[in-house]
């Protein structure tokens, strides 16, 4: 596993949702295509819990505390009446301090067991495993908050569309 490709990776994709999120509206960071669906403050919020909570903190579980138990979580993890309440600015700044911190832990791991594996409650799970969903769940959110920002942008310009632009 190339550590350094991916922690550059990580870094690009913080960058990235900065830039989907500027010059965003405090209408437009609150609104949901419909009521079951995130905000983009709600995806930022989570990405913020995952940050803090999750992803570094379990893989350092499986690398160095594997005697100690898999923390309990839900999907909706970090969106809540609470943290809704933060603007976005604020919400964007908690992660990408959050995300710093993540970096410069992952750039002091001294040769990481990749194959090191944990039996979490849905069974074994190696650390490389965690390293790789660690990045992929970047990019899912990434993807969301792109599609938010088309549903958004087909929102704004009704009655007009941007079909001419190709299908979505």
């Amino acid at each position: 596993m190339d550590l350094e490709r991916l922690t550059s990776q990580m870094e690009q994709i913080a960058r990235a949702v900065e830039a989907l999120v500027q010059e965003v509206s405090e209408d437009q960071t609150r609104w949901k295509p419909d009521p079951d669906a995130w905000s983009i403050l709600d995806m930022i919020n989570h990405l913020v819990y995952e940050e803090v909570n999750d992803f570094g903190d379990r893989l350092d579980l499986v690398l160095h505390r594997p005697q100690e138990t898999w923390p309990s979580g839900d999907v909706a993890r970090g969106v809540t009446p609470a943290s809704r309440q933060r603007g976005l600015e604020q919400a964007l700044e908690a992660f990408l301090s959050a995300r710093q911190a993540s970096l410069a832990w992952l750039e002091d791991l001294d040769t990481p067991d990749w194959d090191a594996t944990y039996e979490a409650p849905f069974g074994g799970i190696r650390a490389g495993d965690l390293m790789a969903a660690w990045v992929a769940h970047d990019l899912l959110h990434l993807r969301q908050l792109i599609e938010l920002r088309w549903a958004l942008l087909s929102r704004d310009v009704e009655p007009y569309r941007a079909r001419y632009a190709g299908d979505w």
